[in-house]
């Protein structure tokens, strides 16, 4: 057996062909199939306007990941029918997102606005750019995004609402309680092995900037 076969060693019945997922699932409604463009149309401009956050996935020689993204509505821009961009703000500066697009221009996105049901769906090719126009028309509070991500649509749908319904992730009187869960610097400390307390490190977010939005 080899090695990726023993991390699901403990499984006997693994689907291994996208047939046996199909005669399981069932069959694709023609309609469901056909809702997918090439562009950004008017529907899926106004979604994006819209939308103060979307989800990031990329994918690397050696690593996956997932990335969130958000400003105030409308912060990434529908620059035509094929192209959109989203502004670099300051975070962590782990940049693995970027590092992915580099190795593989392959970005799929994932918009969502609170209180709206279905979310939009949009993949294609990116490219990391520093054009000065691009990036000042994306400024907030006087400050310029060192870069933006400018992706090339190739396929865009409206995604159905029934994961929003089921997880009621827009009705606040369903939300737990998260009161137990580790806050951030809490979570930093222990994955990171740190020897240090909350407030050092609160200290050491402010002296490298960390927490600061633009």
């Amino acid at each position: 057996m080899s090695q990726d076969n023993n991390r699901f060693s403990q499984f006997t019945d693994i689907l291994t062909s996208f047939d046996e997922v199909r005669s399981i699932m069932g069959d694709v409604h023609q309609s469901i199939e056909a809702k997918v463009i090439d562009c950004l149309d008017d529907i899926c401009t106004s979604y994006i306007e819209a939308s103060p956050f979307v989800i990031m996935a990329s994918a690397g020689d050696s690593h996956i990941e997932v990335s969130p993204k958000g400003d105030p509505n409308g912060f990434v821009k529908v620059l035509d029918e094929k192209h959109l961009a989203i502004p670099e703000r300051p975070g962590n500066r782990r940049a693995d997102s970027y590092k992915n697009i580099l190795e593989n221009p392959q970005l799929g996105l994932i918009f969502l606005i609170p209180g709206k049901m279905e979310t939009l769906r949009v993949s294609g090719e990116a490219r990391i750019v520093r054009d000065l126009a691009l990036r000042e028309s994306m400024a907030i509070n006087g400050r310029v995004p060192e870069f933006a991500l400018v992706l090339y649509v190739e396929r865009a749908l409206v995604h159905c609402p029934k994961c929003i319904v089921r997880s009621h992730l827009w009705q606040a009187e369903k939300w737990q309680d998260h009161s137990h869960l580790a806050n951030i610097n809490e979570t930093y400390i222990q994955h990171s092995r740190l020897s240090m307390n909350e407030e050092d490190f609160d200290k050491l977010a402010e002296e490298k900037g960390w927490k600061i939005l633009y």
